[in-house]
């Protein structure tokens, strides 16, 4: 084996890389650990919002999974659930501020589920079955791959629903006037069939590439 094939080898199963890559795949989420689907279903018409969503759980996942890690040796263990609350609240309400202030249209579009990221199972489970157990650093970057598959999920849910459903994407026309909108794929129906189509191709995939 050439020593370039080595330190490639080397390389991708130091304990960071994986921490960074697990979330993107063979813990993904979504089609691996079916969480987070509330917000995928809501808010993933518009290519807009799902930015801003992923966007703002990135951020909430990366920074809660780093405190909760920095205090994980004095958080009693009866009371951790109660902790991972109020620090992920934090971080929520910063979120919310930020899109009021700045980018009030989607802050009025995305509604409750921008508070609700503070009960979402994604943040909660990283939390819980890692930055509890894990160092600072590998909690933030296990935190930042989970955030970025999230985001790309929504991302490709939004651009098939705003594509077909409004003729649009990021607000911009992109299909003739002819077009037809499919109205099913604006509303939760349509998102839950298109969901079950991206996780039957994911999945499938996993299982050639695991075999």
């Amino acid at each position: 084996m050439s020593p370039k094939k080595t330190v490639k080898r080397s390389f991708r199963h130091t304990k960071w890389f994986k921490a960074l890559t697990a979330g993107l795949w063979q813990d993904h989420p979504t089609f691996c650990m079916v969480l987070g689907l509330c917000s995928i279903l809501a808010i993933t018409n518009r290519m807009g919002n799902a930015i801003a969503m992923g966007l703002g759980v990135t951020f909430c996942i990366v920074f809660s999974s780093f405190f909760v890690s920095l205090f994980r040796n004095v958080i009693p263990s009866r009371v951790r659930m109660l902790a991972y609350m109020v620090i992920i609240a934090t971080f929520v309400i910063c979120v919310d501020r930020f899109l009021k202030a700045y980018f009030p249209p989607i802050s009025e579009e995305l509604g409750p589920y921008v508070g609700l990221i503070i009960t979402n199972c994604i943040i909660m489970g990283r939390a819980e079955a890692y930055a509890i157990k894990n160092g600072p650093l590998l909690s933030v970057l296990d935190g930042l791959g989970c955030g970025i598959g999230y985001t790309l999920m929504l991302i490709l849910m939004a651009l098939v629903r705003e594509t077909i459903g409004f003729g649009t994407l990021l607000g911009y026309r992109v299909m003739s006037g002819s077009w037809v909108n499919w109205v099913v794929m604006t509303i939760a129906p349509g998102a839950f069939f298109l969901l079950g189509v991206y996780m039957w191709i994911f999945r499938t995939i996993a299982k050639k590439t695991e075999a």
